[in-house]
């Protein structure tokens, strides 16, 4: 029976293992290319026969395209939003987790249908809200506009927050515990991971986005990000 485990495991391993080669091989072949050293866009082979460091050089330092500028808007929307959006996302979901108020039932149902819908859909009222708000063409939006958007994904961390014992909760509000004491000094240092996967996410999203990002953004280059 032991030996059959065993052998199950490892073809298990086996098999990861030739995914995540097979996952990584092209992550590994674009790395290559930036450092290749010839000028041909495709050839037959994996390793380039000569390294530089030109291309790299070049995207930081063409008037053309100021890529080193677009990272930094990148970096700063990224970072102002994964602050922004973690702490919205874990108080949301811890709330909803622990406490009964009424309706809540009913507000996790309509969260889930918004949920079905992509994101874009909303893209022209938003766009005029901000319009109104005279936040358009601005970082700022962009940063409310994916806070915003984060904030529907706490369904996970709901469900993290439901695995952890509501039995801790009361044994810390019969020793005089308040709420956020509770949510502050047991919950949080035992959610580590769902507060590392949200923070994660909403640093990721600004990266790739490129509908919000064009619509918002208009034509001002100085502010554009990296998917532009």
């Amino acid at each position: 029976m032991k030996r059959k485990k065993n052998l199950y495991l490892t073809g298990i391993y086996i098999l990861l293992t030739v995914l995540a080669v097979i996952w990584l091989i092209p992550i590994i072949w674009i790395f290559l290319i930036s450092f290749r050293g010839e000028g041909a866009n495709a050839v037959p082979y994996f390793f380039p026969k000569t390294y530089t460091f030109n291309n790299h050089i070049k995207l930081f330092t063409s008037d053309a395209y100021p890529f080193g500028k677009w990272f930094i808007n990148t970096f700063i929307v990224a970072t102002c939003t994964c602050i922004l959006s973690t702490l919205i996302t874990v108080e949301m979901a811890y709330s909803l987790s622990r406490i009964k108020f009424k309706h809540r039932d009913g507000f996790l149902k309509l969260a889930l249908v918004l949920n079905m819908f992509p994101g874009f859909m909303s893209m022209i009222a938003v766009y005029y809200i901000l319009k109104a708000l005279n936040l358009t063409q601005t970082l700022t939006s962009l940063v409310l506009v994916y806070s915003a958007e984060a904030a529907l994904g706490f369904y996970i961390a709901k469900g993290f927050f439901d695995t952890i014992p509501y039995s801790l909760d009361e044994s810390a509000m019969i020793d005089g515990a308040t709420r956020l004491q509770i949510f502050t000094r047991i919950t949080l240092p035992l959610s580590k991971p769902i507060i590392v996967y949200t923070a994660l996410m909403a640093f990721m999203g600004p990266w790739v986005d490129f509908i919000f990002a064009s619509v918002i953004l208009g034509d001002v280059k100085d502010k554009y990000t990296v998917a532009l």
